[in-house]
């Protein structure tokens, strides 16, 4: 009976701190804030529901072109030198390679910098997947955004830099040939 009791007590400790199989690459409750993924709505922006609530999460560090007709994809094709119709597709391109990156329930980790919110009321956040890795990071990297730095939220932007420079000079995502 005493090593029954024994028993009881070990496993509930084990399964009370979570001592036991936990994949070290996987996401950890203690070191950020957890939202549930609720709808993409273009390649920086998207919707999640987080402590209960829906809130529009906007990548920072980020840009991706507009995946819609409107005043700022007109003006992402001047800066380009490339007409609004293909703006509009590379948006709809990075809007597609981040749905295949997250989608509809997927649990993400978000970590905020210096502002919470824009002037929009969006979240500021760096995002990172189930495995650990950075949601804006993987954008930049695969060739799929530009780099967007707005102080304060500084954090990540040599890493930011760096990665769109290496996706660009090896022809990745919107950048092939």
């Amino acid at each position: 009976m005493r090593r029954k009791k024994i028993f009881i007590f070990f496993s509930l400790l084990l399964t009370f701190f979570g001592c036991g199989g936990d994949d070290q690459n996987t996401l950890k409750e203690e070191n950020g804030e957890f939202a549930t993924v609720e709808k993409i709505t273009d390649g920086d922006t998207f919707s999640v529901i987080f402590n209960g609530r829906k809130e529009k999460i906007r990548l920072i560090g980020i840009d991706t072109p507009e995946s819609r007709r409107n005043d700022r994809s007109k003006k992402q094709g001047k800066e380009e030198k490339l007409d609004q119709e293909e703006i509009v597709a590379m948006g709809k391109e990075a809007k597609a390679f981040i749905a295949r990156q997250i989608q509809k329930g997927d649990r993400v980790k978000l970590e905020f910098d210096v502002q919470e919110r824009d002037k929009y009321g969006r979240f500021l956040c760096y995002v990172y997947l189930e495995d650990g890795r950075m949601l804006n990071e993987i954008m930049i990297g695969e060739g799929y955004a530009y780099p967007l730095t707005i102080a304060p939220n500084v954090k990540y932007e040599s890493k930011f830099r760096a990665a769109f420079v290496e996706a660009r000079e090896n022809s990745r995502g919107l950048w092939k040939k």
